[in-house]
């Protein structure tokens, strides 16, 4: 990095540029720099000049964020802490372009900040764009009189320190996530600033401030100490109409303002003052802007060639071009690279991350002829884009151009943690919940309750069951309390208490799951023990193939080519199911494992359920392995017999490399010369038939299967040992976002989306779920816009038509498809990046979610728009959900949490489609829980042999050991206020298994809340005490009126009676006889012991016994 910088700072245009800057002229331009090559000579001649500050404007913000990004690098400030930046991106406050009304927390902190660092001097470069320098600020004075400053060890009231942030308008919470709130727990206050990245934790000591602390919004940890900070009551630039400016009134004199494109943004300027209505200013006029711009010294940045003579002060034109796109052409690049390299060039190359180094490097290793000299320097640095610039001869290639990949941008403004916060609030149980208790059924959440239990206070939480029935679960007990998530929209019948309906219900799934569950444990270790083909290690071909992917790999990806080449590479046959979301990269796994099975001279099968899609895995696989000697081919319905007789000859002489088709190819006529590997997509949507014979392949062919719909991680473990599972849960990094946007039904609108994608060649789904009147809305968008071609399709056609229609619109022979949520079912059109779902807020956050991941397939930028009344017309779930969906636009960001009725389609899609009836009854975590015991007791007994070493290394000899107490032990809410935050806890201290996370949570409660009560510190203990009881196969455990008594397991055939703990059980016992009773009634065995004063004392008898 420091040697590319050297090139360009000691250049002669540098100099000559920082000279002439420092001169009493007004105007300059600059002209020729491409791609990254912008940042670059702008931040040497920052360096070099003398100017306060330094504000760069670009007609987009796309534009904008690139250009920071590259800055950023250049400045090494990329992993910076945002108040140790000089380097400052200034964002409009709004979301969205046309709407200034939805105002955006994180960006109006971006933009204080920015203020702030002015008004210090700390701020040398300032990137924006015309919307947001153009919206108006309040004026420093204000800044200053709504700004508190604190200090560590400063004496200040805590009661006027919370009156003070309720007169300046902060919200009181009971957490704080988002700019302009505070909460007050004891002698805690937290605060969120309008001009900090993160919150501040602040704790006083009396009446003295004792110490301050930045923490992290979604853990609630605090990150470091501060000695004093300033807490900002500015919500947004419109709050004070009187008194507003605009950003060039902040400005130092002595700045330089570089513009890109000034015509362009002041065409922007002039569109943004449509905004200022009903007397409200909030964006500043083009007339006053132009002004300002013509009263400073400022630089045209242009961008084509641009006749400069007279018409600048002093003009510089520096001769660069911009990397050509290869299109993983390696043999073009090295080409490329020597060209220059034997003209003295300097040659740099931009990486990513130590992998795509190790890529690019063997690509130009293998591709230099021997004998050549060919030197390239690595910079570990995502730039923008390469150039090569003539005038100083330096080169500066990238390797997401090289391998024709989108480069996201990057803005830290905390849009991760607020996504995963909005995912938690979706989830977390709030009372009035559906719950499902494992003994009991589905009731509803009660909240928390104390009670009476023989004169000690006790929390317990309150369930609601069927003729309002009470259940109180102690709260040691919450492991058999789960929230209940069945489908999207659909409530659970309550269970009458005492009844057996809920008992037989229960049975009847585990008898079920266990006959489920065996028959894939049975053909996992059938297929473990049979011979197939071993295929041999990768070859150079192979790491192309994956080199010239678009994206970068995500780690779950990775792993699962990973895995499924090390499962091909084995002498046992593979049967490996990969899930993922949609667009998260399942097809490029299976191709790399088809191409793999190419190389080692067998034939590949890909079936698929609907002949469209069989069309559409021809294209994915004929485009990705064009560039590589191998035939694909396919088979359905719409081919001709001349065309499949053709294709039938092709695959018995070995012709054909990879066939793809529905059942159709696994008829008796179609004859493989040598089929090596079989890939089955969506094998759910098969009939009977089709299974049965897929069954009798699988035996000894390597067998890959894909799904759509993702499994829960928790449901992959539960499966371990009984079927090889990939989950792919992690969305691919440098995939473009869908613009997400909701908007109220108007059919001007409507017209302008629709002619935006036209206008770049695109295609739109238009999704309206009523087939009644679905003609009238296509017949309504014909006449909006006369030239798109519009076709209809929906569910009730029948399939050869809807297939027709579908095939006719992959090929571009329609521009609008009005349609029923059939089209959220694999249907992938690259050319399709806009969607427009009507009446959104009648769908659940799933299906919006898998109607989005339509769009955005490609490159190219997707737009999803919601039509929806408004907000205050709908209910608050169906806002919360259109909210969510807006806000988090990245593909595949964190939805698997929210949307369970995903994981049961998931679960049924494993485990039969009739699974899905028995989660919707009693519940997703509930049917986990009776899954997991299913297979924990199979492992046990039936297929012991084969688990032998996972039980010993497990170590425990129950499932879980329920603990009831006279103790009071408890989260006082003195400590913890909030009911949801307090079950939070009692939920983690309930699954805690190890120590340290033990001793974690002991340290964030104390971070937290403060100094942690005797009544929570026995919590602590009942964990312990827990982990103990599993060990020593204790099912129940009652520590009442001073004695434990200890219930162990009913099963007699345990091995715990014939291990050492039992042993040294027995001899404690008669050593301590006057403390200890081992006795056995019912057929069960008990432990009594006396002087049992607290939970520590259960505790250190058990481990004392067990020595």
């Amino acid at each position: 990095m420091k040697e590319l910088k050297n090139r360009f700072s000691s250049s002669q245009s540098v100099d000559s540029f920082v000279k002439n800057l420092a001169l009493p002229n007004r105007k300059y331009a600059l002209s020729g720099l491409r791609a990254s090559s912008l940042a670059l000579f702008s931040s040497c001649c920052v360096e070099k000049s003398d100017f306060d500050t330094h504000l760069f404007l670009f007609a987009d913000k796309q534009r904008a964020i690139y250009f920071y990004n590259d800055l950023e690098l250049f400045f090494a400030q990329r992993d910076c802490k945002q108040e140790d930046k000089d380097v400052i991106f200034y964002p409009a406050s709004y979301t969205h372009q046309n709407d200034a009304a939805k105002i955006e927390n994180a960006n109006v902190v971006l933009r204080n900040m920015a203020l702030q660092k002015l008004m210090s001097k700390k701020a040398r470069i300032i990137v924006s764009y015309p919307q947001a320098l153009a919206e108006k600020v309040i004026s420093s004075s204000v800044l200053h009189s709504k700004t508190i400053k604190i200090e560590c060890g400063e004496e200040l009231d805590l009661d006027c320190f919370i009156e003070q942030l309720d007169d300046l308008g902060f919200e009181r919470v009971s957490q704080v996530c988002d700019a302009g709130q505070f909460s007050l727990r004891g002698g805690i206050v937290d605060v969120y600033s309008f001009s900090s990245q993160h919150p501040f934790r602040i704790e006083f000591f009396g009446e003295q401030v004792d110490s301050i602390r930045t923490f992290d919004i979604v853990s609630q940890l605090s990150l470091e100490q501060k000695q004093s900070v300033e807490i900002l009551a500015v919500n947004h630039s419109t709050e004070i109409c009187t008194k507003e400016v605009f950003l060039g009134d902040y400005l130092p004199e002595n700045s330089v303002i570089w513009v890109e494109e000034k015509k362009c943004s002041l065409a922007n300027f002039e569109q943004l003052e449509d905004f200022n209505k009903d007397g409200k200013e909030i964006f500043t006029p083009r007339k006053e802007l132009e002004q300002w711009l013509s009263q400073n010294k400022c630089v045209d940045i242009l961008v084509g060639t641009t006749e400069t003579e007279n018409l600048y002060d002093f003009a510089l034109n520096e001769e660069c071009e911009a990397q050509m796109p290869f299109n993983s052409d390696f043999k073009l690049l090295v080409n490329e690279l020597e060209k220059w390299f034997e003209r003295s060039y300097r040659c740099f190359f931009s990486v990513g991350d130590e992998k795509q180094k190790d890529r690019v490097k063997k690509v130009i290793e293998e591709f230099t002829p021997k004998g050549h000299v060919l030197k390239v320097d690595f910079i570990d640095a995502a730039f923008h884009g390469g150039f090569i610039n003539h005038t100083n001869k330096t080169l500066l290639f990238t390797d997401h151009q090289l391998f024709n990949r989108y480069h996201a941008s990057r803005l830290d403004d905390n849009s991760s943690q607020r996504e995963r916060l909005t995912m938690e609030d979706l989830t977390t149980l709030k009372p009035g919940d559906y719950v499902t208790h494992i003994d009991h059924g589905v009731g509803k959440f009660g909240g928390l309750e104390k009670i009476n239990n023989n004169g000690k206070i006790q929390e317990a939480i309150r369930l609601v069951y069927k003729d309002n029935d009470l259940l109180y679960v102690s709260i040691h007990a919450l492991h058999k309390v789960s929230r209940y998530c069945g489908k999207d929209g659909t409530e659970p019948k309550l269970h009458r208490l005492g009844s057996n309906a809920w008992l037989k219900l229960k049975n009847k799934t585990k008898s079920k799951v266990k006959d489920i569950a065996k028959e894939l444990i049975a053909l996992y270790a059938q297929r473990k023990l049979s011979k197939g083909f071993a295929f041999s290690a990768d070859s150079y071909l192979q790491n192309e193939l994956e080199a010239s992917f678009l994206y970068e790999d995500t780690p779950d990806q990775y792993k699962a080519t990973r895995d499924v080449k090390r499962d091909m590479e084995s002498p046992a046959p593979m049967d490996r199911l990969i899930c993922g979301d949609v667009g998260f990269g399942k097809t490029e796994v299976a191709i790399r494992a088809a191409f793999k099975a190419v190389c080692d001279g067998k034939q590949v099968a890909v079936l698929v359920p609907t002949t469209v899609l069989a069309f559409q895995h021809y294209k994915s696989f004929s485009e990705r392995l064009g560039n590589f000697a191998c035939t694909v081919d396919y088979l359905n319905r719409f081919r001709s017999t001349k065309e499949i007789k053709s294709v039938l000859q092709g695959l018995e002489s070995g012709k054909v490399d990879i066939i793809i088709g529905t059942h159709r190819i696994l008829s008796k006529d179609v004859k493989f010369k040598d089929l090596g590997l079989l890939i089955i997509d969506e094998e759910h949507k098969f009939g009977v038939s089709v299974k049965e014979k897929l069954k009798s392949m699988k035996v000894n062919l390597d067998t890959l299967t894909l799904t759509a719909t993702p499994i829960p991680r928790t449901l992959q473990f539960s499966l371990m040992g009984a079927r090889d599972l990939s989950v792919i849960n992690t969305p691919p990094a440098n995939r473009q976002p869908v613009n997400t946007e909701i908007i109220s039904f108007s059919q001007e609108r409507l017209r302008d989306i629709i002619m935006f994608e036209l206008s770049r060649n695109g295609q739109v789904y238009f999704v309206h779920n009523k087939v009644q009147d679905i003609e009238a809305v296509a017949e309504l968008i014909r006449k909006l816009v006369p030239m798109a071609r519009v076709v209809v399709g929906h569910g009730q056609m029948k399939g050869e038509q809807l297939e027709g229609i579908m095939m006719d619109f992959i090929e571009g022979e329609f521009d609008v498809l009005v349609a029923t949520t059939i089209v959220e079912n694999g249907l992938d059109i690259p050319n399709a990046n806009t969607i427009i779902i009507d009446q959104a807020q009648n769908y659940g956050l799933s299906d919006l979610h898998q109607l989005r991941g339509r769009v955005g397939r490609s490159n190219k930028k997707a737009y999803c728009y919601l039509i929806a009344p408004d907000e205050c017309l709908l209910s608050e779930e169906s806002a919360k959900r259109l909210r969510a969906i807006e806000e988090f636009s990245a593909i595949g960001s964190g939805f698997a949490i929210a949307m369970r009725d995903l994981d049961i389609r998931g679960a049924g899609n494993i485990l039969g489609a009739e699974q899905s009836g028995f989660i919707s009854e009693i519940g997703f975590d509930a049917y986990h829980k009776i899954l997991n015991e299913a297979i924990r007791e199979l492992k046990s007994n039936d297929f012991k042999e084969l688990f032998i070493e996972e039980i010993k290394k497990d170590g425990y000899y129950v499932e879980s050991c329920t603990i009831e107490t006279d103790l009071e032990i408890f989260i006082p809410d003195t400590y913890v206020c909030d009911i949801v935050e307090r079950l939070k806890l009692y939920k983690r201290l309930d699954s805690i298994e190890e120590d340290s996370e033990t001793e974690k949570l002991k340290s964030e409660l104390t971070d937290r809340f403060g100094k942690i009560p005797k009544q929570a510190e026995e919590l602590f203990e009942v964990v312990k005490l827990k982990r103990l009881a599993k060990k020593l196969a204790i099912e129940k455990l009652f520590i009442k009126r001073g004695k434990m008594i200890a219930y162990f397991i009913t099963d007699k055939e345990s091995e715990f009676f014939q291990g050492d703990d039992f042993g040294k059980i027995i001899h404690y016992v008669q050593c301590y006889p006057q403390q200890c009773i081992l006795q056995e009634s019912n057929e069960r065995l008990t432990l009594t012991v006396s002087n049992i004063k607290d939970i520590h004392s259960a505790v250190l008898t058990l481990q004392n016994m067990i020595k």
